[in-house]
């Protein structure tokens, strides 16, 4: 075990000792790296007095990599197994695991508040996950996340490429996010059949002028239909395709522009705009996470 972090083997034993096999329901896949751990824990640039939340630590391998790098580490583990068995691996009196869903957490259970996200994210929620501790935790300066490479260019794509959705954008309204480096499948297990990659973001100011709420419906009206004009795009939100038009032209887009090209800054516009003339605002989103929709 090189500087107390778990290699392949001490992962499998462990696994086996709890009787554990990763699922693909819960989206585990088990780091067993250590040269990832240190890789991860350095581009996250940890300071010693922060507070870490970490979501999915599973097996604990990134957990005791944290552990040596600030004052407190808050975990949030979905299984009950591995909740109950963290404390055992990672022995740190600065350890607080939480046996709890991600996406149900709300701020006032972490004390201390947690000051940056550093976590190996399940697939199958990462976005929701991250979008919805953003909202809950004012006080996260930033972070870095490790996410399927898919996920990773769209949560960092800007305006015009091809990947540049309802993550990007949604992301772009808390923080400024970049690429931090790709990761191998080998360095899991089981191994996935896809690559892995690290975004690195830093919180700043939201843009001024219009809630949160209305901005994200605005974005989501956008890009339910992204090869539509945003005249024809917002026509269902807006209350038709004239009163979209006249929220543009109000916001200084060009109505005949589409989704894709829009910064998050002139979304925000756009929804000022509708609330100042009392248009709009009427779209709601579908049963699914908004923050899934990329199409």
């Amino acid at each position: 075990m090189a500087d107390g972090l778990l290699g392949p083997a001490e992962i499998r034993e462990l696994a086996a000792r709890l009787g554990v096999a990763p699922t693909k329901k819960l989206g585990q896949n088990f780091l067993h790296d250590p040269n990832t751990i240190r890789r991860i824990v350095a581009a996250a640039a940890l300071r010693p007095d922060d507070v870490a939340l970490e979501v999915g630590p599973g097996l604990g391998s990134l957990t005791l990599g944290l552990a040596g790098a600030v004052r407190h580490v808050h975990a949030v583990e979905i299984d009950p197994v591995l909740a109950a068995a963290l404390p055992d691996t990672v022995t740190a009196a600065h350890l607080t695991v939480h046996p709890a869903d991600a996406l149900r957490v709300t701020g006032d259970r972490f004390d201390p508040a947690p000051t940056v996200l550093v976590a190996n994210l399940p697939y199958n929620v990462a976005v929701p996950v991250v979008l919805h501790l953003l909202a809950e935790l004012p006080t996260l300066r930033g972070g870095l996340v490790m996410v399927q490479k898919e996920v990773a260019d769209r949560l960092t794509a800007g305006p015009g490429s091809k990947v540049y959705g309802v993550p990007s954008v949604k992301l772009a309204w808390y923080a400024e996010a970049r690429p931090a480096g790709k990761v191998p499948p080998a360095v899991f297990w089981p191994v996935p059949n896809v690559d892995s990659g690290l975004v690195a973001f830093t919180r700043r100011e939201p843009p001024s002028g219009a809630a949160r709420r209305d901005v994200f419906a605005v974005i989501d009206a956008a890009f339910a239909q992204r090869r539509k004009t945003l005249r024809a795009a917002l026509a269902g939100w807006a209350g038709g395709p004239g009163k979209a038009e006249q929220v543009l032209v109000a916001a200084g887009i060009d109505p005949q522009a589409r989704g894709e090209s829009l910064t998050v800054g002139q979304f925000a516009a756009i929804a000022a705009a509708a609330t100042g003339s009392r248009s709009g605002g009427k779209l709601s989103a579908s049963g699914a996470h908004p923050e899934e929709v990329d199409s």
